[in-house]
């Protein structure tokens, strides 16, 4: 790829395709083209996209080259690490610039705009507060981003993943690698949208795209950000601080229901006898046959932004293969996604609570003990606010 003069405005500014509201404090959900195409390539998925008080801007990359521009040059599908930060600062230096510094921006970005977004969460991921991806490859290795992402960088940032099961241009090894990080060991809530062919935007993807980005924009209004934690460990019930779970995170199945991958776990029945006491059993309205549901005693108080299932008061659920979804606040959240202790759920911060998580199964009953905390923790949040009508 032969890179001729930069492309920008005065000043070095980017060039851009601008939509949707023009108001300061909308929303800003920032398009990222791939290589050798253009700004004006992405409007033409305008019409899947959410309409209303959100704005979108289209960046066109400052490198000209053969065809279209380029954010930077590519070796076998993997960004040249120089150019990868340079164009990732050269983008937040220009969002400094953007309108209300309160305001919400996610990504939306397109084959090797998807690498830079990638760059951009991972530098900087109190700055973002989703992102859409399609058809590319993360920057995961340390050559690219300096050091390897720590387990649950992006905890807290929603993620639409479009993955092709062929894809003719992005090589697998690192399409299965984004594939694995994001689900398992990033922290993000992440919606899968499976394709045989990647070749393309294909309509009914960035249909589904543009209504996951819809919901996150709702949920956005109606309950704020759910910034990183800054400070101290959280304490937990019974713990004191968390310790790291050993081994490497089970791999969640791709699409809803969301249910651990693997042999079943043995010790279901020492989880609910550690946990029984919380609330009362009823069959589960959610999960496979089997689940048990843990719900609040009608006299105690119940948060519904703390409740799995809040039209049932229902605190957590046990799968029979002895995994369990509850929610829990931000902090001890992101301190169980970041420690190996859970995994969050696809709808978390879209439809669902941002709290959301499956827990995985314990393999001994020391990990009996401190899955029992994690349900403790939830049964403490959900009860702090007034009782349920």
């Amino acid at each position: 790829m032969t890179v001729g003069a930069r492309s920008t405005g005065p000043g070095d500014e980017p060039m851009v395709a601008r939509w949707g509201s023009p108001h300061p404090a909308a929303p800003l959900v920032v398009v990222l083209h791939g290589n050798g195409t253009s700004e004006h390539s992405m409007i033409e998925i305008s019409p899947w996209l959410p309409h209303g008080p959100v704005a979108y801007v289209a960046v066109r990359a400052p490198l000209t080259v053969e065809r279209g521009y380029a954010w930077f040059a590519e070796t076998d599908g993997r960004p040249d690490p120089a150019g990868l930060a340079e164009a990732g600062d050269w983008v937040l230096r220009w969002l400094d610039t953007e309108g209300h510094p309160d305001r919400s921006v996610l990504l939306l970005a397109f084959r090797s705009g998807v690498a830079l977004a990638g760059y951009l969460m991972l530098r900087a991921p109190e700055r973002f507060s989703g992102a859409v991806l399609l058809h590319g490859a993360l920057p995961l290795d340390a050559g690219s981003l300096g050091a390897e992402p720590a387990p649950g960088a992006l905890r807290g940032m929603p993620v639409f993943l479009a993955h092709a099961d062929a894809d003719p241009r992005t090589p697998t090894a690192l399409l299965e690698r984004t594939w694995d990080w994001l689900r398992r060991w990033s922290g993000a809530p992440v919606r899968v949208a499976r394709t045989p062919d990647g070749g393309t935007l294909a309509g009914s993807v960035v249909a589904a795209a543009g209504s996951w980005l819809g919901d996150r924009l709702d949920f956005l209004r109606a309950h704020g950000e759910n910034p990183l934690p800054d400070g101290d460990e959280p304490a937990w019930p019974g713990l004191g601080r968390l310790p790291e779970r050993a081994g490497t995170p089970p791999d969640p199945t791709p699409d809803l229901p969301q249910l651990p991958v693997g042999p079943p776990g043995t010790l279901q029945d020492a989880v609910w006898a550690r946990i029984r006491g919380l609330g009362r059993e009823r069959p589960a309205a959610i999960g496979p046959a089997g689940t048990r549901s843990l719900v609040l005693d009608a006299d105690v108080p119940g948060d519904p932004a703390a409740l799995v299932h809040a039209a049932e008061g229902e605190l957590a659920h046990l799968h029979p293969d002895g995994s369990l979804h509850l929610v829990l606040p931000d902090a001890l959240a992101y301190d169980a996604l970041g420690k190996g202790w859970a995994l969050a759920h696809p709808l978390a911060g879209v439809r669902l609570p941002a709290g959301l998580v499956l827990v995985p199964a314990p393999r001994d009953e020391a990990e009996v003990e401190i899955v029992a905390a994690l349900v403790t923790a939830a049964h403490r949040a959900a009860s702090a606010r007034t009782p349920r009508a």
